[in-house]
């Protein structure tokens, strides 16, 4: 196992070409992949776009053994041997699991979280752990997407002075630059759709309740779920076929109506017929955007799609409930979460004095004690506010507020009321330019993602296009539960897709003719 340091980018040309062609290795057919000699090409991607100057940062650990592990898992489950980078706020028994922060860099609890068993059991190899917004971008709103204490800021393969989003930002730039052939994310609200849509990739971020949370670093007991990320859909399905299940120490997961394999009539799924919903408010400002939204638009029709122009506004009200919902599980659940890690000693040996975290009123304290490694460029104004919002009686008035608007009073009514079985909208805009000192620069006008994510519905974001050079992605919406349907929706369009997809150029952004 190999933690990351700096790395030569000598050989960035072969790689990135290699990246650029990936998704023509990501077929239907299995009976063509050689697990060991896949490995071997991630591996080499990440030893040579990773680290350095203009390095992405996307990984901050992976296995010296991956490919040894590969060649054993090459006949094992529906994965052979597949690579997958985890994020870092996912527990697996190799590595420390920090969430980013140096509160928990010694943080080896030995267990694998579910999610992951079960992607072994599947023949899945995990490769290394991905890079994230720091505690998943829920310490501070002054937060630069992308950057952690232990790994440093994560850049866009397609523009390394720009913003990979995140929070699951390792894990998408990872995916677009050939270093896994897939990565887990997680996702409270956007972190998955996000930085997939800015990367180039396709994230899925599934109904909550089909993959399990345990041994997950919190937020919400509401919203977190986990999900893939990959460079086709149909192996985000495949991902998801393979970390799904129930599991009796996370109540959400029983009696789920998921199915065994999420791969199935994805290639026969036509959309001759089917009725899509345009939210037409949630294009957003920018006419590139609405652009090359049109063109996915087009070919969405071409398919034989009946598309269906929605003028909606959700209800503000949604927004404050949400938040509260967020302070306060995110108090409940990081206590339960810190409270069952094994004692993480001074030096990181386990036999000195337990130092570990136990409450978020712990973490707060050593982010204060550690203000100049881990508070350089933003504060804790997240955490301070969830430490102190203990009310809950205010807290079960906003989630069922919160739940009725984003689910019955709206995702439920635009499909029943316009008779549409998904609805579509831009993901997001372009990655827009990193900076520490000013953090995020979002262009709120574009996409429709929050109410999946509060009521905990399917969202698929799929790469539609690119805007000089910057990946943008068109996202896909069903009810709740119709996972299955969303992504053969996606997989449809994927193929009917006509827009250029964007080569990963490792280098800052330029203007171009």
């Amino acid at each position: 196992m190999k933690r990351i340091s700096m790395i030569s980018l000598s050989s960035v040309a072969a790689v990135a070409l290699a990246a650029g062609t990936a998704s023509a290795d990501h077929s239907e057919s299995h009976a063509e992949f050689d697990a060991e000699a896949d490995m071997a090409k991630r591996v080499e991607a990440i030893e040579t776009l990773n680290g350095g100057p203009n390095g992405l940062n996307a990984v901050i650990a992976y296995s010296f053994t991956a490919g040894f592990k590969a060649r054993e898992m090459a006949d094992v489950g529906i994965l052979k041997g597949r690579s997958v980078l985890v994020k870092d706020n996912i527990e697996t028994e190799e590595w420390p699991t920090t969430a980013g922060s140096l509160a928990l860099k010694h943080n080896f609890t030995r267990r694998d979280a579910p999610l992951i068993a079960n992607l072994r059991k599947s023949g899945g190899v995990v490769l290394g752990k991905a890079n994230l917004s720091e505690w998943a971008n829920i310490r501070s709103n002054d937060s630069t997407s992308g950057w952690s204490a232990v790994g440093g800021l994560t850049r866009n393969p397609h523009a390394t002075d720009r913003n990979a989003c995140g929070s699951s930002s390792g894990s998408g730039a990872a995916v677009a630059a050939g270093m896994a052939w897939g990565a887990i994310g997680t996702e409270t609200n956007g972190s998955i759709t996000c930085p997939a849509s800015i990367n180039g990739a396709v994230g899925f971020k599934p109904s909550v309740g089909l993959i399990s949370r345990t041994h997950v670093v919190p937020i919400s007991s509401t919203q977190d779920t986990a999900g893939p990320m990959t460079q086709t859909v149909y192996d985000a399905a495949l991902l998801l076929s393979a970390i799904a299940g129930e599991d009796e120490a996370d109540p959400v997961t029983i009696g789920v109506p998921r199915i065994a394999d999420y791969t199935e009539g994805l290639s026969d799924f036509s959309l001759e017929g089917v009725r899509i919903g345009v939210m037409r408010n949630q294009v957003g400002n920018r006419d590139d955007v609405k652009a090359v939204f049109g063109t996915a638009l087009e070919d969405l029709e071409r398919a034989g799609a009946v598309l269906v122009d929605i003028e909606f506004e959700i209800d503000d009200a949604i927004w404050e409930d949400s938040f509260t919902i967020l302070l306060f599980e995110l108090r409940e659940e990081m206590g339960k979460y810190l409270g069952s890690i094994p004692a993480i000693g001074g030096s990181g040996d386990e036999t000195d004095a337990d130092v570990a975290p136990r409450s978020l009123a712990d973490l707060i304290a050593f982010n204060k004690a550690n203000a100049d490694t881990e508070m350089r460029w933003f504060d804790q104004g997240i955490f301070q506010a969830a430490e102190a919002n203990t009310d809950r009686e205010a807290y079960e008035k906003a989630l069922a507020n919160a739940l009725r608007i984003a689910g019955p009073e709206t995702l439920d009514k635009l499909l029943a009321e316009n008779d549409v079985q998904f609805l579509v909208a831009p993901t997001r805009g372009p990655s827009w330019v990193s900076d520490l000192v000013n953090g995020d620069n979002f262009n709120g006008s574009i996409g429709f993602g929050s109410p999946a994510a509060i009521a905990g519905y399917p969202h698929l974001t799929v790469p539609m296009g690119h805007i000089e050079r910057l990946p943008v992605g068109i996202s896909f919406f069903g009810a709740k539960w119709e996972d299955h349907a969303v992504l053969k929706a996606g997989a449809a369009y994927e193929k009917a897709r006509t827009a250029e997809l964007p080569t990963p150029s490792f280098k800052p952004w330029s203007p171009q003719p």
